[in-house]
């Protein structure tokens, strides 16, 4: 029996004077409202439209618990001129508001979209988009708006879910719907479909998949050393749900009485086919079966060149020519694209072999190198094929932590990786600007992979930062960033717990034949094939993992071969970089900053604060560290030399300095009376030794053994009752001055 269910809200009339127009003295009438609910996990999400942003062309509110989003969709009525691309537009946005505060900033405003917009934007595109057909044009946009967040139901899959109802909503000829759901396991390996941010954290497992009623289309997930068997388990529980979602939303939109729009690509291109089968194709053919880059790029632009040729000497008038002038669009390009498309999967398929002359499952020779920049706290090259990254570590104190000035729970990073693609890695002339959607998700994807084998604050408290620059680039940059930020924070001298690879995955299918599972997947192999799958982890567990299609949809029995192919490859990938580096440096870069940790009571914090915080910046001053305190009493003290981080520290127990009977401590005498001298132990703090104290032998005087400046060492007798501290001179033994000297 299913689980959801449709609820109509019929229009009623408006009864309170708020509802009424003095203007038109009538009654105004509420929109009326369709939804439905749907079980996830165990609570309920509310799914509603027609209350809300009526110019749109599908538009719904999603609900789970205090979690609220509105998401919208608009379709334009006719398609974009001159573009050869599917125009799809996906902003996610998070207000404040949501969760009852005002935005930090000069400006107080949300401003650009952050990284995790950005991230939750991608994770609605990727499965919406190869779920429209070929040649459709039309822009579409779709926003989702996180308008009220209770911190503990995510919004990311209701996003998603609410991405996919809109678009139902619209009529667009949208071949989904799609459904989404996370997932993560409790301590007994128990299945939690959508699980609050807390379950999330606490769980070795969490991944969201994305697909329709048959086929996963989408993967993202962060693990911590899960094995294949895992990953698959998750999946297959994940398609119940999705199930659900997809069979819910076909109701809706029959109930709303939505007609979904029939698309047929109005331009038929088949005498551009036919001209290039003629002319070009044997050319093609033997492009790619030669397998140097070179030599099939320069062969590919020698066909094209002649096919232009052709075209070009058909007559004005002619089709072809008419509809390229009409709709700025070179449908000549696609057709060539096609073509080596069919050749390229072709032998593939029916030869067992790649453009670059591999096997299904080899992956391109490899080469690595660390330490390769003096300054820098660690470094690393990783090369596969004609894909190079250099990954550069870096460490900071722990005052160097990102805050996050976002929804979530999470408020701080102390681990960053940011990946970094200009345009002479793939031989273009590109202006350089800050990291657009794409670097945002291959730089999350390493830093996730990475994050697992990193060492715990308690064990290494500096903060850490990764740049992966792309210095040459024929397919998964990201997973070179992943292996080259690895070796760098075991070239820094973090002691990560093991050594992370990574590996992308293709994919071939065509009807009626095997799909065929392709290991580290070049550039043309990601741009022609169906699948870009990548997986990273260690020798026994996966860490992190991000798959998506061109196709409408992987199977399960082809996944499962895929992670396990995926596997193989990324333990050969290790062997690899271990013959460079094989364990974390014994020591740090003398370049990096060291950490002093130390522990004052939690009374003595706002003492050594000072008012206004005037007596910390002194600190600072005078010994040049950065100095952090936790409310727990801890305090980390950062320096570039050992000589700032002893001023520091000396400092701040001459603050915190507390006498205790028993202490030998050296002092300075700062004033004499007849019957004793005291000596100052800490700034402010002084104690007395009484005369008897200052020599084994009696003494009458003070002044011929002790003069105001005198540096000597004493020891605590005790403390009396009035808080004042005896000192003894004559009680300390050879064994305790040794100590200072």
């Amino acid at each position: 029996m299913n689980k959801w269910k449709c609820i109509t809200k019929c229009a009623r009339k408006a009864q309170s004077p708020a509802e009424s127009s003095p203007r038109a003295g009538k009654e105004i009438m509420v929109p009326e409202t369709k939804k439905f609910e749907i079980e996830i996990g165990g609570k309920t999400v509310t799914v509603e439209t027609g209350k809300y942003a009526q110019s749109t062309n599908g538009s719904v509110t999603v609900r789970c618990g205090d979690t609220m989003l509105f998401v919208h969709c608009v379709v334009s009525k006719e398609p974009r001129v001159g573009i050869d691309f599917f125009p799809l537009l996906i902003d996610y946005e998070e207000r404040m508001s949501s969760i009852g505060r005002i935005p930090g900033g000069y400006n107080r405003s949300e401003g650009k979209a952050g990284d995790k917009a950005i991230l939750i934007s991608r994770l609605i595109d990727r499965p919406i988009r190869p779920l429209f057909p070929k040649g459709y044009r039309n822009d579409i946009q779709i926003v989702a708006q996180l308008f009220s967040y209770d911190q503990q139901n995510q919004p990311d899959t209701l996003a998603m879910l609410g991405a996919s109802c809109a678009l139902m909503l619209s009529g667009a000829p949208f071949e989904g719907p799609i459904g989404a759901v996370r997932v993560s396991r409790d301590e007994n390996g128990n299945m939690i479909a959508n699980p609050t941010h807390q379950q999330a954290d606490k769980s070795d497992l969490d991944i969201v998949v994305a697909g329709t009623h048959d086929s996963v289309i989408m993967v993202e997930a962060g693990c911590k050393f899960v094995t294949e068997d895992d990953i698959m388990n998750a999946v297959e529980f994940a398609q119940v749900e999705i199930r659900k979602q997809c069979d819910a939303q076909v109701a809706f939109m029959k109930e709303c009485g939505v007609e979904k729009e029939e698309f047929v690509n109005p331009y038929d291109t088949s005498e551009i086919k036919k001209i290039i089968d003629e002319t070009a194709h044997d050319m093609i053919f033997d492009a790619y079966h030669n397998f140097d880059r070179e030599y099939r790029q320069n062969k590919l632009e020698e066909a094209k060149k002649l096919v232009k040729e052709k075209i070009d000497a058909l007559p004005e008038d002619d089709y072809i020519k008419k509809i390229m002038e009409e709709t700025g669009i070179d449908f000549v390009a696609e057709e060539f694209k096609n073509a080596e498309k069919h050749i390229m999967r072709t032998m593939i398929l029916d030869e067992g072999v790649r453009a670059d002359g591999r096997k299904p499952h080899e992956v391109r020779p490899i080469w690595c190198e660390v330490g390769v920049l003096p300054r820098a706290h660690g470094s690393a090259v990783f090369t596969r094929g004609q894909t190079q990254v250099l990954s550069v570590a870096t460490l900071a104190g722990p005052g160097m932590k990102q805050e996050l000035d976002g929804v979530d729970p999470q408020t701080e990073k102390t681990y960053m990786h940011k990946y970094i693609f200009p345009g002479f890695s793939v031989g273009e002339v590109k202006p350089l600007r800050g990291p657009g959607r794409r670097e945002v998700g291959h730089g999350n994807l390493a830093e996730r992979a990475n994050i697992p084998a990193l060492p715990s604050q308690e064990e290494f408290g500096y903060t850490i930062r990764v740049t992966s620059d792309v210095l040459e680039s024929n397919g998964s940059t990201s997973m070179a960033s992943t292996c080259g930020s690895s070796m760098a924070l075991m070239n820094a001298g973090v002691p990560v717990k093991c050594m992370i690879g990574g590996v992308a995955m293709g994919m071939i299918t065509e009807e009626g034949k095997e799909p065929v599972v392709l290991t580290d997947i070049q550039g043309i192999e990601d741009f022609l094939g169906d699948m870009d799958f990548k997986v990273t982890g260690n020798d026994t567990g996966i860490t992190a993992l991000q798959m998506d299609m061109k196709a409408k949809g992987i199977a399960n029995e082809t996944l499962r071969r895929a992670l396990a192919q995926a596997k193989e490859g990324r333990l050969h990938i290790l062997g690899k970089m271990r013959e460079v580096i094989s364990a974390p440096a014994d020591h740090l870069s003398p370049y990096a900053p060291s950490i002093t940790t130390m522990t004052i009571p939690v009374e003595d914090i706002g003492t050594v604060i000072g008012p206004g915080g005037k007596q910390i910046r002194a600190i600072i001053d005078a010994s040049g560290a950065e100095i952090d305190i936790q409310d727990s009493g801890v305090v980390t003290i950062t320096s570039n030399d050992q000589e700032g981080a002893e001023i520091a520290q000396r400092m701040i127990k001459e603050l915190t300095f507390k006498a205790e009977p028993g202490m030998v401590v050296k002092g300075k005498v700062v004033r004499i009376i007849p019957i004793g001298a005291f000596v100052e132990l800490a700034p402010g703090k002084d104690g007395m030794v009484h005369i008897s104290q200052v020599c084994n032998e009696r003494i009458d005087t003070i002044e011929p053994h002790l003069h105001i400046g005198d540096e000597v060492i004493v020891k605590v007798i005790k403390i009396d009752d009035k808080g004042r501290v005896n000192l003894t001179i004559k009680g300390v033994t050879e064994e305790e001055k040794a100590q200072f000297n």
